[in-house]
């Protein structure tokens, strides 16, 4: 390709709404254009990008054994009330009405499809396993689309799903597609962690998140340095202590601390360690009738530590709390008597359900609120001066430091993006719509399934998170626009340059490198940092002074310098260059 047959349109300043690296080099790269909230035009240099991902994510698919099709962006929505998600899916979930007032979504994702097509096609254990995937256009209405297409609400996703037999063979399958996406990302060439990981709403319960290393990631990865254990902070155990709780030491006392609604401000107040204290978090779970309504409310008190935070996906999944949600101000009123900042567990108004995580169950001489409204208990003590709580339970988020579940080492925390999510499904869908099959024994059971996905638009994103400068973006080769780039200074006015870059771009291009000549005559500093700024890895520099010493320039883009190498020689240093 040469630069004046191509377009390119880079910027020297980023739009005011871009706040992260990738949305502000992407569109100063051009390689992006805003159309509307969350939604972009890809640009030639951009798709160019994009079609790399899927090319290298299709090769993989394709080599573990998937399947290719195509299912449709419009859905009837009458599949998604089959699996209920019609109406438990949020706002997210795009609903559209044809002229016939005919309910459709815009698809996010394609379990019901998909499922739709194997409970036709799919009549007997004869046929199974098969694994069907896509590379197709999604659209989730985020309420606040930002940061360029790390969160945009139209992208490009592939999704495969799998169907078995049996759980074994189900779990079968999830492994193969896990190893897929181990060879897709490492042909990426980008750091990426493998993360333990909930399902979250899509359900299912064995679950792995690839996440790309990133400063400016959303999503906190915990991972022991010393092992192979690492998980995303939703599913990360908090290990219970090791030690047995002490005795107490201290009175209950009902100590004055005016204005301090917090553990932090308490804390420093009573000049005693945060890790003292104790907050309460009030929840609550109402039971409905069939027809929707509230026939009963339980309130729930949880205790962590004051320099804990809650995890909700923890929190959600014990007994009894699926589904909480945050008490009203009446709620805590009637339980506690006081306002929130100064809740406590002892002096209740009325009964409630106490759930304590692991470390406030062992704790002595603590610190809480004492329903009192400018005054907290110090020195509160299980079974002393209030019973032992209904429930412990692990409520919160690891920090680091903490004891890796595995038992070799401590935690440490870095962020990340995620670009990849496997799932093993169950029979979650296939139950919902009846998908079933003959086994051998001639009776039908449901088809136990999987699903799979890479955020193929994202991922460009998450790579310049991960590999950028003040100067722009750094591709690894395999995601690169373009991997070579020529540089010719003023081949209008140095017919020896122009013929030594254009018989170089023939050789390479003869060589199969993905290749262009910037033939635009621009300034070499004009040029330059477009080039930089575009991010191609690899540069070569033809100019006149160099050509009479019978040299060009060679710089990879995280090079501090260029080389100079024979002309006869670029070629193949080149070659070598991206073959390593």
């Amino acid at each position: 390709m040469k630069a004046s047959q191509f377009l390119i349109s880079t910027l020297k300043e980023a739009p005011a709404d871009a706040e992260v690296a990738s949305h502000k080099l992407m569109t100063r790269a051009g390689m992006i254009k805003k159309l509307g909230a969350g939604i972009y035009t890809y640009m030639p240099m951009g798709l160019r990008v994009i079609r790399k991902v899927e090319a290298i994510v299709r090769e993989e698919m394709n080599r573990a054994g998937s399947v290719e099709l195509t299912m449709p962006v419009i859905q009837p929505a009458e599949l998604w009330q089959e699996t209920g998600r019609f109406t438990t899916n949020g706002p997210e979930l795009l609903r559209i009405k044809d002229r016939h007032d005919r309910d459709y979504v815009v698809q996010p994702t394609s379990e019901e499809v998909i499922t739709d097509i194997a409970r036709q096609e799919i009549k007997s254990y004869k046929q199974l396993p098969k694994n069907l995937y896509q590379i197709q256009t999604k659209f989730r209405d985020e309420r606040r689309p930002r940061f360029g297409l790390m969160r945009g609400r139209e992208f490009i996703m592939k999704d495969a799903y799998s169907f078995d037999r049996d759980q074994d063979a189900a779990k079968a399958s999830y492994q193969v597609m896990a190893g897929a996406y181990r060879k897709i990302f490492d042909r990426f060439g980008l750091r990426y962690r493998a993360v333990a990981a909930d399902s979250g709403a899509i359900g299912g319960d064995l679950s792995e998140e690839f996440q790309v290393i990133a400063a400016t990631g959303e999503d906190a990865i915990i991972y022991c340095p010393t092992s192979d254990y690492a998980a995303n902070i939703e599913k990360a155990e908090a290990l219970a202590p090791t030690t047995p709780r002490r005795a107490a030491t201290q009175a209950l006392t009902k100590t004055p601390t005016p204005g301090k609604s917090t553990c932090e401000d308490v804390a420093v107040l009573l000049n005693v360690p945060l890790a003292t204290t104790v907050k309460s978090l009030v929840l609550a779970t109402d039971t409905l009738d069939d027809k929707g309504v509230v026939t009963k409310t339980q309130v729930w008190l949880l205790l962590l530590r004051g320099d804990h935070d809650m995890n909700e996906v923890k929190v959600g999944k014990l007994p009894g709390l699926a589904n909480f949600r945050f008490a009203t101000l009446d709620e805590i009123e009637q339980h506690f008597g006081c306002k929130p900042g100064y809740l406590g567990p002892i002096g209740l108004k009325q009964p409630l359900k106490i759930v304590a995580d692991r470390e406030v169950a062992v704790m002595a001489d603590w610190i809480c609120g004492a329903n009192a409204e400018d005054f907290h208990m110090t020195g509160a003590n299980w079974g002393r001066d209030l019973p032992e709580p209904d429930l412990v339970a692990d409520l919160r988020n690891v920090v680091a430091g903490d004891a890796s579940p595995d038992g070799k080492g401590v935690l440490a925390i870095e962020r990340g993006i995620e670009v990849g999510h496997v799932f093993y499904l169950g029979t979650k869908y296939s139950k919902a719509m009846n998908a079933t099959f003959l086994d051998v024994n001639g009776k039908p059971q449901f088809m136990e399934m999987g699903c799979y996905g890479i955020g193929i638009t994202r991922l460009p994103a998450a790579a310049i998170e991960q590999n950028h400068d003040d100067k722009g973006i750094i591709w690894p080769d395999a995601l690169a626009p373009f991997t070579v780039v020529l540089c010719p200074i003023s081949p209008d006015r140095f017919p020896e340059v122009k013929a030594a870059a254009d018989a170089l771009y023939a050789e390479l291009l003869a060589a199969g490198v993905d290749v262009i000549l910037d033939d635009r005559c621009e300034r070499p500093g004009a040029m330059f940092a477009d080039w930089e700024l575009i991010g191609v890895p690899h540069r070569v520099t033809i100019g006149d002074r160099a050509l009479k010493e019978g040299v060009v320039e060679y710089q990879h883009r995280r090079d501090s310098a260029a080389t100079k190498v024979a002309v006869g020689e670029i070629a193949a240093l080149v070659r070598s260059k991206l073959a390593a």
